[in-house]
């Protein structure tokens, strides 16, 4: 079990709750700093405030400096003194909270709840107050909601111990030993291994990116290499931090909690695929068209279209690239969001329906081929080759019907140095635009030429498609790439 410290700034503060050698002050924290070496401490920062040079500030602050694991840690301390930098966070979370509150209606109606290690003392609250906490772990939250045409999180701050009754003391009480055992002392069998990595998977996902056979691969191969590989789900934000490196499995999108997933492990100094650059670069192909574009990588011929100049972008998309041409939303992905337009009467109809999802679509110049080249790129170097035939009777390789079913194409996987050399190359160049991480290149193949059609993050890894080829050794090139970011920050390069 790692040593486990709660600081309070003063002792009366723990007067309601059993004595425990664990509770000092923070004063003896900060000063007596030899006495707390032991590494993978960490620290619960109960203190009465957490403002800016407070001891509630340099608990936390030196607590990271001491290698310690803090809650709250001067991440959420700083991202919860101004609602301009968690504004975007919580929007999402307004949307649960009218479904929670849906039998109070009245106007102007104010609501302060307290969240005790993400345990609200509304109980109906549970989902969101589970959900702010993924955000900001803090021991004690105080979120005011307001009613305005529908409810709304007007402001989340910081809580303190001493202010609490006999009620909501008992609350974090019980709080307090959930989070203990569940998170923080979780029995841990993997110090033999040279590293931890944690796998973001969602079990319920239709499309994910891994299937089960790979990634029960992933952790047979990790075990093989000495790399302790964990499966872990959104649930288990708080306890990112303690592993070495994460490797998001689930797909991404910029307004889900697979970005924050990965702007924490970022900001916790680990090592993260994909990390939060690619993914911004990759999810909106808006970017990815006009950086291909001014960076010379071949692609269709592509027009953006605006909602404010729908008539004026209408025709010059027919005049540009004539029919039948694509429009895609910025963020689709397998397939969905991508419709074909064959007349004007079609396009004006696709157009209006995507507008009510974005600002901006993409038309693209229609190149039908019987399949897409994939090139899985990893640190700038190709490691993998897959032809993607389009769907039997269909024009795209996923085929999505009305009722909920899906079905796909087949596909070929082969070596890397049997792809067409110009194909690979382009897939290359067009990934090294993004980073050097795992992506995915479409490339569609128009005589000898090739024409790249997006750049993916979080590429499929599947056991009989993508490894095909390379069986184990694909995992284990992913993996070595891990093990070779952890000891360059490791020996600080």
């Amino acid at each position: 079990m790692h040593p486990v410290l709660i600081v309070v700034d003063k002792p009366q503060d723990w007067t309601a709750y059993y004595p425990s050698d664990n509770v000092i002050s923070v004063q003896a924290y900060i000063s007596r700093s030899d006495d707390y070496k032991v590494a993978n401490t960490h620290v619960i920062n109960l203190c009465r405030s957490y403002k800016y040079l407070t001891n509630g500030y340099y608990c936390s602050l030196l607590a990271e400096a001491r290698g310690h694991k803090v809650i709250p840690s001067i991440r959420s301390i700083n991202d919860l003194r101004n609602k301009s930098l968690y504004s975007l966070d919580i929007e999402n979370l307004n949307q649960i909270l009218e479904k929670a509150l849906q039998d109070r209606h009245n106007e102007g109606d104010t609501l302060i709840i307290k969240l005790f290690f993400g345990t609200p003392d509304i109980p109906q609250l549970e989902s969101l107050g589970r959900q702010i906490f993924e955000l900001f772990s803090c021991p004690i939250l105080l979120v005011t909601l307001k009613r305005r045409d529908k409810w709304m999180i007007e402001s989340i701050k910081p809580g303190a111990l001493n202010t609490l009754n006999d009620h909501e003391e008992d609350l974090f009480a019980e709080s307090l030993e959930r989070f203990n055992k569940s998170i923080w002392k979780k029995p841990r069998s993997r110090k033999q291994n040279r590293y931890d990595l944690a796998i973001l998977i969602d079990p319920d996902e239709k499309f994910p990116p891994s299937d089960g056979p790979a990634l029960k691969k992933f952790v047979s191969v990790g075990k093989q290499m000495g790399i302790s590989v964990e499966l872990i789900t959104k649930k288990d934000y708080a306890r990112l931090a303690e592993y070495d490196a994460l490797f998001i499995r689930e797909t991404t999108a910029i307004d889900n909690h697979t970005y924050r997933f990965a702007k924490r492990a970022e900001s916790e100094g680990m090592v993260v695929i994909d990390d939060p650059q690619s993914i911004l670069r990759c999810t909106n192909k808006i970017y990815l068209a006009d950086m291909l574009k001014t960076n010379g990588i071949p692609t269709p011929k592509t027009v953006i279209l605006s909602k404010d100049r729908q008539k004026e972008d209408m025709d010059m998309a027919i005049e540009t690239l004539g029919f039948p041409m694509v429009i895609k939303i910025p963020d689709g992905s397998f397939s969905r969001g991508i419709v074909k337009a064959e007349d004007r009467d079609g396009l004006k109809k696709s157009i209006e329906e995507l507008f009510n999802k974005s600002a901006l679509v993409l038309a693209q110049a229609y190149t039908y081929t019987d399949y897409d080249w994939r090139i899985g790129i990893l640190n700038k170097k190709p490691i993998y080759a897959c032809k993607y035939f389009m769907s039997k009777g269909h024009w795209q390789i996923y085929k999505h019907e009305t009722n909920g079913k899906s079905e796909s194409g087949k596909y070929t996987t082969l070596p890397v140095h049997e792809a067409p050399k110009k194909i690979v190359d382009i897939a290359n160049r067009a990934a090294n635009l993004i980073g050097d991480g795992l992506y995915g290149v479409d490339v569609k193949q128009v005589g000898d030429a090739g024409v790249v059609i997006e750049v993916n993050d979080n590429p499929n890894l599947d056991s009989g498609v993508e490894a095909n080829f390379l069986k184990d050794d694909l995992y284990r090139i992913i993996l070595e790439e891990f093990v070779r970011r952890l000891e360059r920050k490791r020996i600080g390069i």
